[in-house]
């Protein structure tokens, strides 16, 4: 068992920046592949990004690409979102996700989510 715990949210004006961290805990020995899903309000979850064990296979949503920018450091067992030029539509709830094996853009092929970190981008 993993557990995920985001933490960073917050209200920003659009344009403005935040940053999402994940810190995991438990069975962190696996290699697991992590990311981060969203789901604003009415919507269900989409993809955002997400990042492989050793960090060169790095995936992002065509929304975000150029503005968010995903990283991880293993010996602390952290994910983090770096987002820039932030927009009302990227206002959500953003979950930190992990899973063994290859990545993937289906949050039904992960195993481990956290509760979530509010973000709210205002106009």
């Amino acid at each position: 068992q993993v557990q995920l715990v985001e933490s960073g949210g917050g209200l920003v004006q659009a344009g403005g920046s935040l940053r999402l961290s994940c810190a995991a805990s438990g069975r962190t020995d696996s290699y697991y592949h992590m990311g981060w899903f969203r789901r604003a309000p009415g919507k269900g979850r989409e993809f955002v990004a997400s990042i492989d064990w050793r960090g060169p296979n790095i995936n992002y949503a065509d929304s975000v690409k150029g503005r968010f920018t995903i990283s991880r450091d293993n010996a602390k067992n952290t994910v983090s979102l770096q987002m820039n030029s932030l927009k009302p539509e990227d206002t959500a709830v953003y979950l930190c996700v992990a899973k063994t094996g290859t990545g993937s853009t289906y949050y039904t092929e992960y195993d481990y989510w956290g509760p979530g970190t509010q973000v709210t981008v205002s106009s």
